[in-house]
């Protein structure tokens, strides 16, 4: 039986590789069914189905994007998921490296429930237009 700690790790690993793979169904299934995500305390994207249409923009955006995790730390059903994602933009061919982190509310298996996201949405934007 895997640790919590692998369990976490292996979680976290996971995500980056499917954010990673271009394919957004698969970022949507570490979601719970009525899971929601929330960037920059933007609008809640509520469900598998709204949370596949913005990963699937979002590597429209960025078709050769990697994401790494960088740290995981976690207490109880709470995680945080530090990031980096590099990548170049499709419309600009800009190369953009932008960190940031997810917080994270877990379910018992270790879907995510809910994941309030954060990055410098500015530094993000000025690396698309080459500034």
């Amino acid at each position: 039986m895997a640790s919590l700690r692998d369990t976490l790790n292996n979680l976290a690993r996971d995500y980056a590789i499917a954010w990673s793979s271009g394919d957004a169904d698969a970022v949507a299934e570490f979601f719970t069914s009525d899971g929601q995500i929330s960037i920059n305390r933007g609008a809640p994207i509520v469900g598998r189905a709204a949370i596949a249409d913005m990963a699937r923009r979002f590597h429209n955006d960025f078709p050769d994007l990697e994401v790494r995790c960088d740290m995981l730390r976690w207490a109880g059903p709470h995680a945080i998921f530090v990031w980096t994602l590099e990548g170049h933009h499709a419309r600009t061919g800009n190369a953009v490296i932008t960190r940031g982190w997810e917080e994270w509310e877990l379910d018992a298996e270790y879907k995510i429930q809910s994941s309030l996201g954060w990055f410098d949405a500015d530094d993000h934007q000025r690396q698309i237009d080459g500034a």
